[in-house]
């Protein structure tokens, strides 16, 4: 038999030298050994498949739940408020800080700063922390049409685009729009491709990982608002993480351009999302090893 390194598999599926070498150590590779530090891998060895147990409602969920209602301060319900509503927005282009995000969570207020502040940018903050509440309270409920728009909703209700006639809060769109410069679903079409892809996705009766960013890649590009679909579909993803359970995970700064990256190229080398994803979740997996919480993938 024919073996390969971990750089060599790393090429040849378009994923890390780390992640590589997480799936020997971790035993998702059949056939692969080491020799002193190196590992061997069969020549004919696929990428894992991986798979997710029927929906039950995670240790994680029922912690976020649980701190959510005691409106505890410094748990991770509260880490997951301010560095998901923070990243996301950041993402879009808010110039909040992550302390200011932080201050206005706490306090409720913007605390002093030099410089103008956007105030749809402090509305979208407060929004976006109810769009968390919302999935946190509803993680097991079928994604829908009308649950996509509920987000919607809330994440843009009090902006400056609620008040232009043009802007559909809590609706489709009714403009064509386009996202790194290559045009989007028509208007028209909306609908239709929304329902289509939620119909096959929901028609999964047990949902991988790979399946949830493939959902959301086919949701940005059909960029069915007017504006706020970044958020809108990662906030989904959450969800879908938490109903499904998985560990899920926050998209930052520094992980964005790997993101978009990924995103475009899809539809061509999925492990380019996917293994920006599987970062994004590793280093969530930290912040729940630090509050001792238990996660099982």
């Amino acid at each position: 038999m024919e073996y390969i390194s971990v750089n060599e598999f790393a090429r040849k599926y378009g994923i890390s030298e780390r992640t590589a070498r997480n799936y020997c150590a971790t035993g998702k590779i059949e056939g692969v050994f080491l020799t002193g530090k190196t590992w061997n891998i069969p020549k004919a060895a696929g990428l894992p498949m991986r798979k997710s147990s029927p929906m039950e409602v995670m240790p994680l969920l029922a912690i976020l739940r649980e701190q959510k209602k005691m409106k505890l301060k410094g748990g991770i319900y509260h880490r997951t408020q301010i560095d998901l509503t923070y990243n996301s927005n950041y993402i879009e282009g808010s110039r909040l800080t992550h302390d200011q995000t932080r201050y206005i969570f706490e306090t409720n207020t913007i605390g002093i700063t030099d410089e103008s502040v956007n105030v749809d940018d402090i509305i979208e903050t407060t929004n976006h922390f109810r769009c968390i509440d919302l999935i946190i309270d509803r993680a097991e409920e079928r994604l829908s049409e009308k649950y996509i728009k509920e987000l919607h909703y809330i994440l843009k209700s009090g902006t400056s685009d609620h008040r232009k006639d043009w802007f559909a809060v809590g609706d489709y769109k009714r403009l064509p729009n386009e996202v790194g410069g290559i045009l989007t679903t028509p208007p028209e079409l909306v609908h239709y491709e929304v329902k289509t892809l939620l119909l096959e996705y929901n028609a999964k009766k047990s949902k991988t990982f790979e399946d949830i960013i493939d959902l959301h890649q086919r949701f940005e590009s059909i960029h069915p608002f007017q504006d706020g679909n970044g958020r809108v579909g990662r906030l989904i993803m959450f969800k879908e993480c938490l109903a499904n359970g998985f560990v899920p995970f926050i998209i930052t700064e520094e992980l964005k351009m790997f993101y978009y990256r990924g995103l475009q190229e899809w539809s061509h080398v999925r492990n380019y999302l996917l293994d920006t994803c599987l970062t994004a979740q590793d280093n969530y997996k930290e912040i729940l090893t630090g509050f001792r919480i238990k996660y099982s993938k």
